[in-house]
């Protein structure tokens, strides 16, 4: 079993809703990843988009750019959800949504993961502790690429996203 980083776009009405009734936001979220399953929706389209287990390498890099949002865990959290996996929901608004997107739009992989070492990652204990080769520092480009996608988007429709681990 991983831990999965896990994103889902919201209408600020929906985010609203969300906030006023976190058992709905659940149920909406599982409801929106059920459906998306059995299909393969491109991130630019989605609704929901996971990191699957890179969120915490992802977490890393980001910080060490000095990225201007909290795109992995999310910035405010959820008041009064249940527990999502591995603790409450976060979210980013719709605002900062757009200054996230605008910010990946300007940063690429490469940049991300220059100067790293895969040492550095296995040193700071971050999950899942594959770091052995040079190579392991790929393992998340594809998934960068398409919360990328994703979180440009999410700014273009005006949403929000709410974030959680799982």
């Amino acid at each position: 079993m991983s831990i999965n980083g896990e994103y889902l776009r919201v209408t600020p009405e929906e985010l609203t809703r969300a906030l006023n009734d976190p058992e709905w936001a659940m149920d909406f979220a599982e409801e929106t990843q059920d459906a998306q399953d059995d299909n393969e929706t491109p991130p630019a389209e989605a609704r929901h988009f996971t990191t699957h287990g890179t969120w915490h390498m992802l977490d890393f890099l980001l910080r060490r750019s000095v990225f201007p949002v909290d795109i992995v865990h999310g910035e405010e959290t959820v008041a009064e959800a249940e527990d999502w996996g591995y603790g409450p929901p976060r979210y980013v608004t719709a605002d900062r949504v757009r200054v996230a997107a605008d910010a990946l739009t300007r940063t690429t992989y490469d940049r991300l993961i220059r100067g790293v070492d895969p040492h550095e990652l296995a040193a700071a204990e971050i999950y899942p502790q594959i770091w052995d080769s040079p190579t392991s520092l790929e393992w998340a480009r594809d998934l960068f690429t398409g919360l990328t996608a994703f979180f440009q988007a999410a700014a273009a429709d005006g949403h929000a996203v709410v974030i959680w681990l799982d």
